[in-house]
């Protein structure tokens, strides 16, 4: 263990711990923001609440654009563009920033002029390309800016306890679905969809902007003054999120994360998981219909999944308390079991039972998306977390695809009935590589050997 003092600084100075991981201490969250770091969670918040509003608007207004476009306003591949821009411009985003070409401010900036152009693409576009290009590319890139930018920067400035943080910014997308539950869960075709997207995209696009305008990434190896590093708290509450998920031996790159075979573990999990929640959400209108479910309760279900999210922050301090690894265990048994619950509501008739495991089944997917996130920074430290991330986050993309093709009702989709059994088997087999979701590095208590001779004993 070493301390040196970098000439450059008076404030601050850089420890070492045992393994060589390196860490910047002295320096408040005050010095560095003129603020508490608070702020780099509610502002995430709110961005992301605003991207997520920006997307339920679309859905909200999906039947209007069939009746109002000449061009039909069919959503599917524009949704399937749109999907896929928004899970892989993390990557490309998160090595902009670490190599400080793309602050944390300038990304989410520019990701709600994306936002702000997609929507009004999609609700003024003459033809099916500038719906593509507009929404599905623009808004695309604009939201994955957003997400992929709020959802890694908590876990900057909390390194010590960032699953709290960093799940109660992601519930902002379920907080950005409550303003179109009346909408989403009445008959279809009551809202004016080109006053509804360009508000909406307006709206949002000065929200995030203003969010967005005061991030700000801390210093590389920052470390709060009031957490020693080097030394477990006295406190055994202050104690026991370090001891559950311990910090990174040391900084990756996102090269050297790509080969560990924990990070595609993790890739594997997160794909699972969406997956089976897409599709569990996806079927629940008709198969809700399909079980002689009553017309409000049908279209309700989906929203629900959605907003049941919002409770996400729990979660986030479940994972401190406990670990990540149990957590995220916990919500893909959660979300598959769900799954099957669904099932059980159907064949029963029991609409509290039907929409209850619908309330269950979407806040566990986001859970563990949001988890995977704190993860990433768990076990490949906080300077590279923003591609890190992006190397996971790119997963979704074919799950969302499959699933909206599903959703559509493409040729071979399969019956409500076998698409829930095909999620619930998803959900709890994306458990399976969750057990196996190890830090690199750090050595496994089963092969410590201990020494034939301590101190202390007499040598023959």
């Amino acid at each position: 263990m070493e301390t040196t003092d970098p000439p450059a600084s008076l404030l601050c100075r850089e420890v070492r711990d045992r393994t060589g991981r390196v860490y910047r201490v002295g320096e408040s969250d005050a010095d560095l923001l003129g603020r508490g770091r608070i702020w780099m969670v509610v502002l995430p918040w709110l961005a992301v609440t605003g991207a997520g509003c920006a997307g339920y608007a679309s859905a909200a207004a999906r039947d209007g654009l069939r009746d109002g476009h000449p061009w039909g306003g069919d959503l599917l591949v524009p949704a399937a563009l749109w999907a896929l821009c928004q899970a892989t411009v993390a990557l490309p985003a998160g090595l902009l920033r670490e190599s400080r070409r793309l602050t944390a401010r300038a990304a989410v900036l520019t990701g709600a002029a994306g936002i702000l152009a997609g929507h009004l693409a999609l609700a003024f576009a003459p033809n099916l390309l500038v719906a593509c290009l507009g929404f599905g590319v623009a808004g695309g890139i604009g939201a994955g800016l957003v997400h992929a930018t709020c959802l890694t920067l908590p876990g900057k400035w909390y390194p010590e306890r960032r699953g709290g943080p960093t799940c109660f910014v992601a519930s902002g997308l379920a907080f950005g679905a409550l303003p179109f539950l009346p909408v989403l869960g009445s008959a279809p075709g009551r809202a004016d969809h080109r006053l509804l997207l360009a508000a909406t995209g307006a709206g949002v696009c000065l929200v995030t902007a203003s969010a967005g305008w005061f991030f700000r990434d801390p210093p590389r190896n920052w470390w709060p003054p009031h957490s020693d590093p080097l030394r477990a708290a006295a406190s055994p509450a202050a104690r026991r999120p370090g001891a559950r998920n311990p910090p990174a031996v040391r900084q990756y790159t996102a090269g050297e994360a790509a080969r560990a075979p924990v990070l595609w573990l993790m890739w594997l999990c997160l794909l699972g998981a969406a997956g089976g929640t897409a599709l569990g959400i996806g079927f629940l209108e008709p198969f809700g219909r399909e079980s002689g479910f009553s017309g409000p309760v049908v279209r309700t279900a989906p929203a629900l999944a959605v907003a049941a999210g919002a409770g996400l922050g729990a979660v986030g301090v479940l994972s401190d308390r406990v670990g990540r690894r149990t957590t995220v265990i916990a919500a893909c048994l959660a979300l598959g079991t769900a799954q099957f619950g669904v099932l059980a509501a159907g064949r029963a008739g029991s609409v509290p039972l039907f929409l209850g495991c619908a309330a269950v089944a979407g806040p566990a997917g986001g859970a563990v998306l949001a988890l995977l996130a704190a993860m990433a920074a768990d076990h490949f430290g906080e300077n590279r977390s923003a591609s890190v991330f992006g190397l996971v986050a790119g997963s979704p993309a074919v799950a969302v695809l499959v699933g909206l093709g599903i959703a559509a009702g493409t040729r071979g989709a399969p019956a409500p009935h076998d698409a829930f059994v095909l999620a619930g088997c998803t959900g709890l087999a994306c458990a399976v590589p969750a057990l196996f979701l190890k830090a690199p590095g750090r050595p496994s208590a089963r092969r410590i050997v201990p020494n034939p001779h301590p101190l202390g004993e007499e040598m023959a």
